[in-house]
């Protein structure tokens, strides 16, 4: 029987702190389905296609049984439907476990056959947030050190064509 897992999110863009838990997460399953969703709630600076291809590019390295995917359902559907009995979801700190946990518990209630798993990101990816990466990046500030060096120049290039803030 093949152990699937979900990691689920929006990945806008995705950062050294997700490529973390992908790699680790990909360690505690036959099978990783990294699912690029949309959210209603964020104003997304790519595409769900830009993203995907995004997300593809960077996890090819890693090897194993790795896929992207898109989503656009609740989470606990997107996981049933591609056979996971785990979900996946990364931890920074205090803040993102209160959040998590509550959804856990939500989950939980949808679909008790799917645990949740939590995987602490490194300390050194702890303080990265894609939202973060965004600001700093639509300030003219230098992101290197946040995202792989691709998304970098992507986040950059973005940038440049919407116009950076501040004077």
């Amino acid at each position: 029987m093949t152990r699937i897992g979900v990691y689920p999110g929006t990945f806008d863009p995705v950062t050294l702190g997700h490529m973390d838990i992908i790699r680790r997460g990909a360690k505690l399953v036959d099978k990783l389905v990294v699912g690029v969703t949309t959210n209603a709630s964020k104003s997304p600076m790519f595409t769900l296609e830009e993203r995907l291809a995004m997300v593809r590019r960077e996890v090819a390295p890693i090897g194993g049984d790795i896929h992207v995917v898109a989503f656009d359902s609740l989470l606990m559907d997107f996981a049933e439907r591609e056979g996971a009995k785990v979900i996946v979801r990364g931890l920074r700190a205090v803040a993102d476990f209160e959040y998590e946990y509550q959804m856990a518990g939500m989950n939980q209630q949808i679909n008790p056959r799917v645990e949740t798993v939590f995987l602490m990101a490194d300390v050194a990816l702890q303080p990265i947030a894609s939202r973060l990466v965004k600001e700093i990046a639509l300030y003219g500030g230098d992101i290197a050190k946040f995202v792989p060096a691709t998304v970098s120049a992507e986040v950059v290039a973005r940038v440049a064509t919407i116009g950076r803030k501040g004077s």
